[in-house]
């Protein structure tokens, strides 16, 4: 459940094999190595040639007959990450820190693209990680490379010939796709990102001064502002001849602030600044202003009404909206979603079909860096199994064009667009980077509010709803549950057709079906609005971001939040004024 989160084919595992070998073979050559080397790349290079070429070719023996089964893909990814990080909460600093690591993982796949020992269930089995040595110590990579190569190697024989047994045993499968797609190997040899530099004693004291303004709301009696700067080099090899140099960077400052209202309900806001690095995050100013106006948001949402249960028209600010399309759309196109028998597969047979209003058209393009110059971290140029990245129409004009593809393919997509990603640790599969919504029935912003005023009247409500802020959500996509979304916004206002001023309420969560939800849309804003965040489901953590437009529904349900029954804190917070202490 990602949570704000296949008839016969002709085996190609021998001609990959053959030219995979024939590219490493190049790859080793004097003149490759001298356009541009790096121990930690030639360490890997030849570790992943000397194991491709030689795992499972031994031949059988007595103790072991399974001894002659060659991998047919192999694969080593390192993420070399500089880090620094700080963090202050209650106008002090509490961590100050700076960090290296090296993580590799190993993929590593059996029997042929057909059918591997990744099939079904058993995916994770093509990974297995290690962390590696921090310097350039060419032997002592080598040798926890080929540690974490020989751990996998059993881990794959051992999923492999569950995998053959359970394809005895089991019914034909719905889609009979391979379990993995024949792509052309790429080279790029990026500059290695540099070690992070940041000033941290004078960052210390600007993340200690945002979360220092919290004093002047008593009732916020938990805050945390935190400065996160990472410069990480990711490096890929493969036995297909695939050989990547990429440098990641990105800084960010998050800030979560929480209170508790009199009757329990725990209520919390939280922003975020990213860029691609510290020197880009806004300015001082412009970031207490926000932490400012955050604290003052909390303070209203402790005396602000409970909603009750909602079934009405509300419109979704373009920061709600791309949350909103992210959870309720977005996961529902990613690709492997469209195969298993466990798969709920929205989507899959609606190719050529309208799923959105007409004037609706949704692409996701992790190509992209900025959108009116916020940083988009759902940037990236190859994916986590070394595909260029490819940003992919999914829907033109309403109709449904295509799915976010890694390279596990499904009926009628067979190769991937570049969106195979993952964390470390876990198996790459097709997810969302930059989701990016685009509309041709534009409205300025004060017309979309009269018209959910009309609406609401046509319908006989006595408000509507309008959603400012949206902070996570989760979307159920296997068939064994309700095909449901659910996401958490922050900040909501009943909108009255009696002329009313709008009310801020609380505990609000909306809830629906896609299919339904999707259909609804009747109007968009003209300025679009960017999310940025991170995302987990099956593969892991990953960031992502989404742009939209406001958006007019016709009919939007919620429900309400947990109430909680923990009261507010019994003693006032200390340096509290004292008009708050006599009340």
């Amino acid at each position: 459940m990602p949570y704000c989160a296949v008839p016969a084919h002709r085996s190609f595992a021998r001609p990959v094999f053959t030219a995979g070998l024939f590219v490493l073979a190049a790859m080793l050559a004097p003149t490759a190595r001298a356009q541009q080397s790096t121990v930690l790349l030639d360490a890997m290079t030849t570790e992943l040639h000397r194991a491709f070429t030689s795992l499972g070719r031994q031949g059988p023996t007595a103790q072991e007959p399974d001894r002659q089964l060659p991998p047919y893909f192999l694969s080593y990814s390192v993420a070399d990450a500089s880090l620094v990080s700080v963090r202050a909460q209650y106008g002090a600093l509490v961590g100050s820190s700076e960090s290296r690591i090296r993580t590799a993982d190993v993929q590593l796949r059996l029997g042929a693209p057909e059918l591997d020992n990744t099939h079904g269930d058993h995916r994770e089995s093509a990974v297995n990680t290690i962390q590696l040595p921090l310097t350039d110590d060419h032997e002592a990579i080598a040798r926890s490379l080929w540690l974490a190569t020989n751990t996998g190697y059993g881990n794959a024989i051992d999923n492999y010939l569950r995998v053959k047994t359970e394809a005895q045993v089991r019914a034909r499968e719905e889609d009979s796709s391979p379990d993995f797609s024949k792509q052309a190997p790429q080279v790029a040899i990026g500059k290695p990102a540099p070690p992070v530099v940041v000033d941290r004693a004078a960052w210390g004291q600007r993340i200690s001064a945002l979360s220092r303004i919290f004093r002047q709301y008593p009732d916020v009696y938990q805050n945390f502002v935190s400065l996160s700067v990472e410069n990480e080099t990711d490096y890929f090899v493969s036995s297909e001849g695939s050989r990547i140099v990429e440098p990641h960077l990105q800084a960010r400052v998050v800030v979560l602030a929480v209170t508790r209202a009199d009757d329990g309900m725990d209520l919390f806001r939280d922003q975020t600044f990213e860029a691609e690095t510290a020197d880009g995050l806004p300015s001082q100013p412009a970031m207490e202003a926000a932490v400012n106006a955050l604290g003052s948001s909390l303070e209203a949402l402790r005396h602000a009404p409970v909603t009750q249960p909602f079934d009405g028209p509300a419109i979704l600010s373009g920061r709600a909206a791309a949350v909103f399309f992210h959870e309720v759309l977005g996961h529902r196109l990613e690709g492997q979603r469209q195969r298993g028998d466990e798969e709920g597969q929205t989507f899959t047979k609606d190719i050529g079909k309208d799923v959105l209003p007409s004037f609706l058209s949704v692409a996701d393009d992790p190509t992209r860096t900025t959108f009116n110059h916020s940083w988009l971290s759902g940037s990236y140029t190859y994916d986590d199994e070394g595909q260029k990245a490819q940003r992919v129409e999914l829907i033109q004009d309403g109709v449904l064009k295509g799915f976010l593809m890694s390279r596990q393919p499904i009926a009628s997509f067979s190769t991937s667009n570049g969106h195979g990603r993952a964390e470390v640790g876990r198996a790459p599969t097709g997810r969302q980077g930059n989701l990016i919504v685009t509309s041709t029935k534009t409205e300025p912003e004060a017309d979309l509010r009269n018209q959910l005023i009309e609406e609401a009247k046509k319908q006989g409500k006595p408000y509507g709803l309008y959603f400012e802020d949206i902070s996570s959500g989760f979307a159920v996509t296997t068939r064994s549950s309700p095909q449901a979304f659910q996401v958490i916004p922050l900040v909501v206002y009943r909108v009255y057709v009696d002329g009313r001023p709008d009310e801020l309420v609380r505990g609000v969560s909306i809830v629906g079906t896609p299919l339904a939800a999707l259909k609804r849309i009747l109007a968009t804003g003209n300025k679009s609005e960017v999310f940025n965040g991170e995302c987990g489901a099956e593969s892991g953590t990953v960031p992502v971001s989404a742009v939209a437009p406001a958006m007019l529904l016709s009919e939007i349900e919620t429900q309400r939040q947990p109430q909680g029954n923990a009261r507010p804190p019994i003693l006032p917070i200390p340096g509290a004024p004292a008009v708050k202490e006599a009340q």
